[in-house]
This record gives C-alpha cells, sequence and structure tokens, in this order.
C-alpha cells in the first residue's frame, strides 16, 4: 500500500475507534468523547497495540505515517491553545480581583506544592527525570502539572452540567483563567535556555511591539477578517516563540492571550472550539498515546499516576477549602468548585508533551501524568453533578 493509503487507515481508525467505544458504550456520564479519545490513543501507543501486535502497528503507524500525522497534531494544538488564550477573562477577574487572587492562588499553590513533593520523591528513584533537565526544573514541571486546570475542558463540562453561563460557572472561568496565565508564565520560565536568552529576550521585545501594532489592526478590521488575521497571527507568534527556545506552544498561548474575546461572535468561537476538538484534535490524542512508554514496568507507572492523582486532587481540594474559608463560602461550595478545577485533561496533556520535547521528563513520566490527567477528568462529573443537585441555590450566586 501506498503511504498515502495507509493514512488513510489510520485516520479511520483515530475517528471510529473512539466514537464506537463512546456511543455503544455509553459513557458520556464519566468519560465524554474527548476522554475516550485520549484513552483510545494510549491503547493505540506502542505499550499495548504495538506489543499486542507488533507488525500491525509498525504497518500503520510507520514513520511516514506518523510524521503525516504530528503536523496535522501540531497545527491542531495550537489551534485549541490560541483559543484558550483568547477566551481568558482577566477583565472579570480584575474587577472581583480580591476574590479571585486569593481563590487562584490558593487553587494553584497548594496543588504545585503537593506535586513538587511528589516529584521530590520520584527524583530518588532513575527513570523520571529528563536527560537535559536540571532537577529543580522536573520539580517544577511535574508540580505544575499537577496544578493546572484544563480551561477548555472545564468548559465543556460546565456546559454539560448547565452551570457555565450561570454566576457560579462565570466566577469558576474567572478563577481559572488567572492559574492559566501563571502556569504558562512558569512554563516559559521551566524552558529558559541561558545559552538561547539573548534569542528570547529578542523575541519578547518584538512580540510585545508587534502586539501593540497587531491590536491597533484587529480593532480596525471587520469581524469576517478578525478569524483570518488572527491565524496568521498565530502561526508567526508560534514560530517566533519555538525559534528562541521557548516551545511554539508558548507563542500560541501567548498570541491568543493578547486577542480580546469581544472581537469575536461568543457563539462562532464555541462552534470554533467544537469544530477543533471534532475534525482535528483526535489526531492529537493519538499522537500523545504515541509518545507514551512503559519501561519502568506498568505497575510502577500507575503507581507514580495514583500518588500523582493524590498529590492533585487532595492539593485542589484543600486549596479550594481554605479559600472558602477565607471568603466565608457556604458549607459545600468550595468542594464544587475544587472538583471542577482539579480537571486535567487536554491543557496538561499539551503542557506534559512541551517537558517531555524539551527532554525535561522522560516518556515513562509522561505516561504517569497522562494517566493522572485521564482519571481526574473522569471523576469531575460523576462526583460534581450529585453535589449541585443538592445545592442549586450556589448556581446563582455571583461571588
Amino acid at each position: 500500500m501506498s503511504t498515502t493509503e495507509i493514512f488513510l487507515i489510520a485516520m479511520a481508525i483515530i475517528f471510529s475507534v473512539p466514537y464506537l467505544v463512546w456511543r455503544l458504550g455509553r459513557t458520556e456520564y464519566f468519560a465524554p468523547l474527548v476522554v475516550v479519545q485520549i484513552i483510545t490513543g494510549i491503547l493505540l501507543g506502542p505499550g499495548v497495540l504495538g506489543k499486542a501486535f507488533p507488525d500491525y502497528y509498525q504497518f500503520v503507524f510507520s514513520a511516514p505515517v506518523v510524521q503525516s500525522l504530528n503536523g496535522i497534531a501540531w497545527w491542531a494544538v495550537m489551534v485549541f491553545v490560541w483559543i484558550a488564550g483568547i477566551e481568558l477573562d482577566l477583565k472579570a477577574a480584575w474587577q472581583h480581583r480580591r476574590e479571585s487572587g486569593i481563590t487562584a492562588g490558593l487553587a494553584l499553590g497548594t496543588p504545585l506544592l503537593c506535586g513538587c513533593l511528589a516529584a521530590l520523591g520520584m527524583l530518588g528513584t532513575s527513570g523520571w527525570m529528563g536527560p537535559k533537565a536540571q532537577p529543580w526544573q522536573f520539580v517544577a514541571g511535574v508540580g505544575m502539572s499537577c496544578a493546572v486546570t484544563a480551561l477548555p475542558i472545564l468548559i465543556l463540562l460546565m456546559e454539560k452540567l448547565a452551570i457555565l453561563r450561570q454566576p457560579i460557572g462565570q466566577r469558576i472561568l474567572r478563577y481559572a483563567s488567572l492559574d492559566d496565565v501563571a502556569i504558562w508564565g512558569v512554563l516559559a520560565l521551566i524552558l529558559m535556555d541561558w545559552q538561547r536568552v539573548g534569542k528570547q529576550l529578542v523575541f519578547l521585545a518584538g512580540f510585545a511591539l508587534l502586539t501593540w501594532l497587531f491590536r491597533k489592526l484587529m480593532a480596525w478590521m471587520p469581524e469576517r477578517d478578525r478569524w483570518y488575521v488572527g491565524l496568521i497571527w498565530l502561526a508567526v507568534c508560534a514560530f517566533g516563540a519555538d525559534w528562541s527556545g521557548l516551545h511554539f506552544m508558548v507563542g500560541a498561548f501567548l498570541a491568543g492571550a493578547v486577542m480580546d474575546s469581544d472581537w469575536f461572535d461568543q457563539t462562532q468561537m464555541d462552534l470554533l472550539r467544537h469544530h477543533v476538538l471534532l475534525v482535528v484534535m483526535p489526531v492529537f490524542f493519538l499522537s500523545t498515546g504515541l509518545r507514551t512508554n512503559w519501561a519502568l514496568g506498568g505497575v510502577v507507572v500507575f503507581v507514580a499516576a495514583g500518588v500523582l492523582l493524590v498529590a492533585s486532587v487532595a492539593g485542589k481540594l484543600v486549596g479550594l477549602q481554605l479559600a472558602g474559608w477565607a471568603l466565608k463560602w457556604q458549607p459545600g461550595e468550595a468542594s464544587i468548585i475544587g472538583w471542577l478545577l482539579q480537571t486535567k485533561a487536554l491543557i496538561m496533556i499539551i503542557f506534559a508533551n512541551i517537558l517531555l520535547d524539551k527532554q525535561i521528563i522522560t516518556s515513562e513520566t509522561f505516561t504517569a501524568l497522562l494517566l493522572m490527567a485521564v482519571a481526574s477528568t473522569m471523576l469531575t462529573v460523576p462526583i460534581v453533578a450529585p453535589k449541585l443537585a443538592r445545592m442549586r441555590s450556589l448556581i446563582a450566586r455571583a461571588n
């Protein structure tokens, strides 16, 4: 068969297998389609399918096919991260800065500390830290992975729970938006390459100047042109960040973060996010699964994933309980917000992909983080839905 034909076989597998599992297995309540796609990517990777059917795996996921899939995956995740940057609502966070600052700070800081402690334990054994990492980079990277909130997936889950446009949903978006900025800021610090610091300073200076010009241009343009010009801006910023050594996904996030969401129709933005998830993100999930590794042993990797999951969930819940105590929230309110904010999938997977690309973590650590992200996301709706049903009065609380 030609490479094109094998590529199309791979695409058919990527889209059909998770859909059939999701639809026939009726997993929507505990595992939305996006989570099933991530799990399927892991199962189709070298650690499961590759070991069970090595000849078939090598035939379908040959080097030329994987290279083609990676190109689609790169663009898919850049567009997705760009949308996440656009949807940051920092204006609303500033209007409620005391409440948002306390909540976001504790929601990020406590799981970060717990994750760093777990990472320090992992440093005690070989096979977890990447070959190009300093110990502090590994500890900070794993710790921040435990603190991440997946803002785009959080939006999808809150839509499912019918609270996205309610006051409590908007509050949670404020907290997650502030944490998103901090997460990408810490990532940029971790990726600072002192041998290329000059190029990184040039990029940041050029980015600041071009942002000022770009915002002037976008304010002047009609909305129909903003979409197209925004994609050009995305490609330019991603190239600049990657050229400087920061990683193209950092550039993609920055490209969106300096854009105003009110430049675009919200309905169209929601549709774009939905269509990106539908059309191209499944390829990213598959390419992510191809990077998993069980060389340290399946049991060891699962134990590490369990420890990281406990650090992540417990840290987030403790942080929100402290915020609720400081802000005098109603009983049970902190628990609901904490369980929603501990949702990890996608943004944490993107974060971990960057750490793996830069060889700060190994593929075994990446696999443990991926399993942790999947588990945390699958826990969200089954735990939050009954709590919301018992506490409907919280939905209308604006602060």
